[in-house]
């Protein structure tokens, strides 16, 4: 069965079997994102999902990695969830990871033995979409979440086992909410035990635009190449110290500049390029070559 389009991953997830086990958002009600707007969450029975597998052993028999779309796998039900894993390493014996993406409300339900369990057959990386750490910016995005929920999960997941890759959103709080946004979010990320980190520009639909911007007072003005490259400065300046080292980085198609290295240990380098690029020594990705 073909897969229903447009079908997101992550970029590193690019090179490796995507199984589409659900279809959409169950949360659906973050401000800044578009991906699911006109899509709603279903769930696929599980005799559809024992189907596709088939073919797609068939087509890829030696598979190692497999990333379970779409934006919300991690909602489904336990008992399915787990089938689901029992029966990729059935059907791929080589089969060494299974990744999805893991919103906070849907970590949250999920109890510390049945991520054990989900970890022990294979789930071992999940996808986590922080954006901010600032707690009334994620009230007015309409997140579903508070710092300290989104850290009690972080928490769980970690005792878990499993690896966790977070995502930050530069320009989420624009120029008058800049500073809270960025500082709160490295306070969050001091106390949490990531594996990876990924900063990403804000971008906005057109048609979302002014929804987003409506509940900010003073009214929303969008960071432009400089704020953007401000805010990653000083989310790196205050990232002295995390639980655990942490993989970073902003390769995403929407940043201005592409930043790699592991953290504490980079700090300064990064620091240095980013200083380069605020002085206009260092090249910006071209606004054209720019997206989602």
């Amino acid at each position: 069965m073909e897969p229903i389009t447009p079908l997101w991953r992550p970029p590193s997830e690019g090179d490796n079997l995507i199984l589409q086990v659900t279809l959409g958002c169950s949360h659906n009600q973050c401000t800044f994102c578009g991906m699911y707007r006109h899509r709603s969450f279903v769930s696929k029975p599980l005799a559809v999902i024992q189907q596709e597998v088939a073919h797609a052993a068939m087509d890829w028999p030696d598979a190692r990695r497999i990333f379970l779309a779409d934006g919300d796998a991690l909602a489904l039900d336990y008992d399915q969830l787990l089938a689901i894993l029992q029966l990729l390493q059935a059907c791929f014996p080589q089969l060494n990871r299974v990744s999805c993406y893991a919103s906070p409300g849907n970590l949250g339900k999920k109890s510390l033995p049945q991520l054990q369990t989900l970890r022990e057959n294979k789930l071992t990386l999940l996808y986590y979409g922080m954006e901010s750490g600032h707690a009334p910016l994620l009230r007015m995005t309409r997140k579903g979440a508070t710092p300290a929920f989104m850290a009690e999960g972080l928490h769980k997941a970690a005792e878990a086992g499993m690896k966790i890759s977070a995502t930050v959103i530069l320009g989420l709080g624009g120029r008058h909410l800049w500073r809270e946004h960025v500082e709160d979010t490295a306070l969050l990320l001091q106390q949490v035990p990531l594996n990876f980190l990924s900063t990403l520009q804000l971008y906005l639909e057109p048609e979302m635009a002014a929804a987003f911007a409506a509940p900010f007072t003073p009214p929303f003005v969008p960071q432009d190449d400089q704020g953007m490259l401000q805010e990653q400065y000083l989310l790196l300046e205050r990232l002295t110290h995390t639980p655990r080292p942490v993989i970073f980085r902003s390769n995403h198609a929407s940043n201005a500049l592409a930043l790699a290295g592991t953290l504490p240990k980079d700090r300064p380098r990064l620091l240095a390029q980013l200083t380069a690029a605020l002085q206009g020594h260092l090249s910006l990705r071209p606004a054209w070559l720019r997206g989602l």
